[in-house]
């Protein structure tokens, strides 16, 4: 089952000529939207789906900058100052709580990968530290592991998924943005190889740019358009408890399970060694891209062949504008939480942290995640297409960042000066 998003009143009817068009309603498309808004440009945003609907609010939910690649760090340093502003942007408390996020290790293997991070980023400014266990046990109090020590970023945080693009939304209508539900866009339209427009289920809108955030989506429709993005799938399964006790408002990851604090004071639970990776035909056409990955997380991922293979093969790759797409055939996609992953992440939990064993678990649901072969984004234009900017493959991170990210994808349409600078983010390092 999905997360409750929190509602948003939106219309039905649209103008059929803008300044810009966002395909995708996720934090990314939204901020973007908000942000060209405030420039005062014309934005209509099209969602397939319902706002929000796939992985925008149904991740985790943490907000950091640990971890990350020194050259992402920026990007997640320029979203933190975005999230911090949020309340007075929005208007709404979207829970972002700068309570910390911690990963602690069971091994010096492990403990050494967070001592060469922290000293790749020491030129970054970060508060990240390395702990020992008695630090470990003195901000995360009730454990019954040792670890190693741990990597603690005091600085990082958390923040609701459900509420966050519903207020973006809210804001971004505020400003004169028009978001539609449950209309997909189709294809581009295009004047002398550049971007004249959108055609949607519902009609052709006129605009001068377009914005595609379409998530795992990007990749099929991109294709259509003779334009290639590697991306493949994978899932992740959560779970919630309801509001308890716990050890900690920090964000506590291991390497089998982490946890963080709720706004409704429960907790949000995964097996964060656990992914499934569902084998799909792109798995056959670009999965040579990803072997240096599947080598580093062979332990992590869960190879999988089942019905996303059949699903994924009878949706169409090429078509044409007047044609029902496979956007229109699937408006969601809705993953089925893995029990057994959930079953064990919580074991897990609770063998380190016993408290847990009280907890009550009252809903439980997964996300698809689209991962590029660098497990960096691509927020770029598109060579090939003028009048086309791309924000897409955040591989499991985008919505920490996604407040910037789709600032500098506002930058990129608008001609302003750049959030952060784009150049680790540009399409053709995957080409």
């Amino acid at each position: 089952m999905a997360p409750t998003i929190f509602p948003v009143e939106l219309p039905t009817t649209f103008s059929n000529a803008v300044s810009v068009v966002v395909i995708g309603s996720g934090i990314v498309g939204l901020s973007a939207a908000l942000t060209l808004a405030e420039r005062g440009l014309s934005v209509t945003v099209f969602e397939k789906g319902r706002l929000a609907g796939e992985q925008s609010s149904r991740n985790l939910g943490w907000v950091r900058k640990t971890n990350r690649n020194a050259a992402d760090v920026p990007l997640a340093q320029a979203a933190e100052r975005l999230w911090i502003g949020m309340p007075e942007r929005t208007g709404m408390d979207v829970g972002f709580r700068q309570a910390g996020i911690m990963f602690a290790a069971s091994t010096d293997a492990q403990l050494a990968i967070y001592e060469g991070w922290r000293a790749s980023v020491s030129g970054l400014g970060l508060d990240s530290r390395i702990l020992s266990n008695r630090e470990i046990a003195a901000l995360v109090p009730g454990g019954a592991r040792t670890w190693k020590g741990g990597l603690y970023t005091p600085s990082d945080a958390r923040a609701e998924p459900t509420l966050a693009c519903s207020a973006l939304a809210k804001a971004a209508i505020a400003r004169g943005v028009t978001i539609i539900e449950n209309c997909a866009v189709r294809s581009l339209s295009l004047a002398a190889g550049k971007v004249a427009g959108v055609v949607t289920e519902r009609g052709e809108v006129a605009c001068e740019q377009v914005l595609l955030a379409g998530g795992l989506w990007s990749r099929r429709f991109l294709g259509n358009l003779g334009v290639a993005l590697p991306t493949l799938p994978v899932i992740c399964s959560v779970m919630r408890t309801a509001p308890m006790e716990g050890p900690t408002d920090i964000a506590f990851g291991a390497e089998n399970f982490s946890f963080r604090k709720r706004m409704d004071g429960g907790f949000t639970l995964t097996q964060r060694g656990r992914l499934e990776a569902p084998l799909t035909l792109d798995h056959l056409r670009i999965g040579m891209r990803y072997l240096g990955q599947l080598r580093s997380q062979r332990g992590v991922l869960k190879v999988r062949l089942g019905g996303e293979f059949l699903r994924q093969a009878k949706l169409a790759r090429h078509w044409s504008p007047q044609d029902v797409t496979p956007f229109e055939k699937i408006r969601t996609i809705d993953p089925a939480a893995s029990e057994s992953i959930n079953a064990e992440a919580l074991r897990n939990l609770c063998a380190a942290y016993p408290v847990f064993r009280d907890a009550k678990i009252v809903e439980s649901w997964a996300g698809m995640i689209d991962v590029t072969p660098d497990s960096e984004p691509v927020i770029a234009r598109i060579p090939k297409i003028p009048g086309l900017v791309v924000a897409t493959g955040f591989s499991g991170h985008g919505f920490g960042t996604g407040p910037a990210a789709g600032h500098l994808a506002a930058d990129l349409i608008s001609g302003d000066t750049p959030i952060v600078a784009p150049a680790p983010y540009r399409f053709e390092r995957l080409q």
